[in-house]
Formats: C-alpha cells, structure tokens, sequence
C-alpha cells in the first residue's frame, strides 16, 4: 500500500513555502472537462458540455466573473459573524461574572446559615444550664428544709423512744422503793414528751415541674429563615409612568417598574436588587425612593431640585433595564400646561328647544348605573400587566370623552368601539 510523504519542513529561519496553485475543478458529468462556467438559476458551476446540453436555456456567464461576487457576499456574511465575537465574549464575561458571583453568594448564604443557627443552638444550651442549675438551686433549698424537718422529727422520736423504753423497764424490773423514787421525773418527763409539738407536717413539697412548651418554638425553628431571590431579568424589565418623561421642580414624580424574567413573563415576587438613580442637567442628583410593592412590581419617586433635562437610570442587579438611562425634563410649576376643568364643561340638550321656551344650554345630570361587567373592585395582585401602548379620550361629555366606560371592541377595519352609559352614547 502506498505511503503518504509528509513534504520536508522548512529549515528554521526561513520563510514557508507558497501554497501551490489551485487546480481547476473537473465536470462530474463530463469525464476531463473544466468547469468555467456558472448557472445563475441553478446556482452550480458547469463546462462547456454542460452549457450546451442541460443547461442550454439557461443563462450562464464566466465563472471567474462571479466569483469576485460571491468572495465579496462572503466577506461581507464573515465580516457580520466576527462583529458578533465582540459581544459574544462580552456576554460570556458578563455570565462568567454572574456565575461567579451566585458561586460567592452560595457560600456566604451558607455561611450565614451556618452561624445563625449556631447560634440558635449555643442559646438553647444556654438556656439549659440556666435551667439546670435552677433545678439545682430550687431543689437544694427544698431539701434544706425537709432535712431539717427530719432532724427534728427523728431527735423527737429518739427521745419518745428512750423514755418509753425506760419505763417500761422499770415498770417491768423496778422493786416498789425504785418505782416510787423515779414515779415523779419519770411522770414529768412522760408528760412533757406527751405534750411536746412535732414538725409532723412536711414542711416542703415535691413539686418540681418543667413549665415549657415547645411547640411554638420548634415551628418558629422550622419555618426559621427562607431564601430571598427572584427570576428577573434586566433585559426583560420595562419601565412606565409619566415621570420617564416629565416632572415638576419641587414635587414628587413617579414611574413604575415591572420585573420579567428572561422569557418575558411577569415575576410575582418582590425583593429584587433595584437601584435607581436621577441625575439634573448640572450634575445634581436628585432625591430618589424605591417602593417595592411586593409583587413584583416597584414604584419609584424622585423629585426634581432644578428645571432642565433630567437623566434617569434604572438598573436591575447592576445591568440597565430596558430602555435605561430614560431622559425626561423638569419643568417649573408655572410651565406645565393646564389640565382642561371638566366640572365647568356644558353640554347642549338632547332635544333643542323644550317646552317653557329657550333650549339653550342646560346641565344634563349623571344617573348613577351599575358597575361595568368589565370592571373589578379587587385589587390585582400585579396592577401593571405590559408596557402601555398609547392613551386616547379623556374624561368629559363631548366628542372623544368618557365618563362611564361600559364595553370595548374593535371592528374589522381597526376601529375601536366604545360603549359609554353615563353619556348614552357609543363612539
């Protein structure tokens, strides 16, 4: 079997040999021919054969008069792909650092566990000396007091019982001269041990009981401490309100946050690490405060110190939210625009001109109606459910006004149709 010769190295020192030249590529079809033509609607490279044969009522021109074309596409689609490595590598640095990061809060997180409930179990050993040792203490004290007791009791009955055998004795052996000579001492000390009170009472009791329950204690241990995190993502999150496009110098503006998770879909839970920061025109940070509502939703305040453009960043675990830095404009008090006053509106009457002359103009009176199916007195859990798209009408009774909202749809044309009680009217 043959064997392939690897081509001698280059000495060291010079410069490697130039490739050698590219050989023309052959017909499948047509055993030695070359292919130099191509066939645009095919998209394949041909020989003359093949020109004149199947390819005869296609248009074909000189393969070296497209390859220049298709180097370039090439080279444009090879340009698009290496500008991508840029923020490929990026991406993987940020989620090499994110990794990292949870890797570091993992073992913190462990720690802190570790020592929260060392210390749990250095107080409940605490606690268990405090009460053995007044175990010790109360029982001590108890015994002191019955051991006296015995004391007192067992001396009493020592001296009963060595009177008593005394009597008898000399009432059993005693000649008449000795019974009458000890009859006296013996009867006074009879009579006095006879009389005599006795401790005869326990002076303590053995009570010694444990009042402790715990019941409450080990479900307060077992439901002790819960993980604190959320499945937000920056990327995803989206801010709304009207302060991510103006305030007024001096007052509270507001905006709304809603946290999403890397598929788009709203996260339920608070607690997300947010940050928010506005920065005035002449570098001025503003007073900012952050709400979170729990839900995964969070409201944010900041007011205004002077009047200029207004540089407003959000940022969600320390990347930017959707959209952030926003730039909105503070304006004085006296330049923001007037709200129209609905309440000094006048609508004509329906009818012209009624009975007793003059129709004029007249104040046409709101009859109170059930709530609209469509509405809901609860609260929502999350009241912000996607980015508000456009805003139309206002309140009122003209045309392009509400003031009692009962159905909504659309047409087939894109129409919006809009059923209205208090003003008795669709539009």
């Amino acid at each position: 079997m043959e064997q392939l010769q690897r081509p001698p190295a280059a000495p060291p020192g010079t410069a490697p040999p130039p490739p050698p030249p590219a050989q023309p590529l052959c017909c499948p079809n047509h055993d030695g021919k070359v292919m130099e033509f191509y066939c645009e609607p095919c998209e394949t490279a041909m020989c003359q054969d093949c020109t004149e044969g199947e390819h005869r009522d296609h248009p074909t021109v000189p393969l070296r008069d497209v390859l220049q074309q298709h180097k370039a596409a090439l080279q444009l689609q090879l340009d698009a792909v290496r500008a991508r490595l840029p923020q490929l590598s990026a991406a993987i640095g940020l989620v090499s650092e994110i990794s990292r990061q949870l890797g570091e809060r993992r073992a913190e997180a462990a720690a802190e566990i570790g020592a929260t409930f060392r210390e749990l179990e250095e107080a409940l050993c605490q606690r268990r000396a405090e009460l053995e040792r007044d175990l010790e203490a109360t029982c001590a004290a108890k015994q002191k007091v019955l051991q006296a007791q015995l004391a007192a009791l067992r001396q009493g009955h020592a001296q009963l019982l060595s009177s008593l055998r005394l009597t008898e004795r000399v009432l059993e052996r005693g000649s008449a001269p000795e019974v009458l000579l000890v009859r006296k001492p013996l009867g006074e000390r009879l009579a006095e041990l006879a009389a005599r009170r006795m401790p005869e009472q326990p002076h303590e009791n053995a009570q010694l009981d444990l009042a402790a329950d715990p019941a409450p204690l080990r479900r307060g241990i077992l439901a002790l401490g819960a993980l604190v995190t959320t499945s937000a993502t920056a990327h995803q999150t989206v801010a709304s309100g009207e302060g991510l496009r103006q305030a007024v110098v001096g007052q509270p503006a507001s905006l709304s946050v809603t946290t999403k998770d890397k598929d788009g879909q709203l996260v339920r839970c608070g607690s997300a690490r947010l940050r928010f920061q506005v920065t005035g025109a002449d570098g001025t940070p503003a007073e900012v405060e952050v709400l979170d509502n729990r839900n995964g939703t969070y409201e944010l305040l900041y007011t205004a110190r002077g009047e200029g453009e207004l540089l407003l960043s959000i940022l969600l675990y320390g990347q930017p939210i959707r959209g952030s830095p926003f730039r909105a404009r503070a304006l004085r008090p006296c330049d923001v625009p007037a709200a129209p006053d609905d309440a000094k509106r006048r609508v004509k009457s329906p009818g012209g001109g009624g009975g007793g002359g003059g129709g004029g103009h007249v104040r046409q009176k709101a009859v109170r109606r059930p709530s609209s199916m469509y509405g809901s007195g609860k609260r929502k859990d999350n009241p912000i459910e996607d980015e508000l798209i456009f805003r139309v009408g206002s309140r009122g009774r003209e045309k392009g006004e509400f003031t009692n909202l009962q159905g909504i749809c659309t047409s087939s044309s894109g129409r919006i149709v809009v059923a209205d009680s208090n003003n008795q009217c669709v539009q």
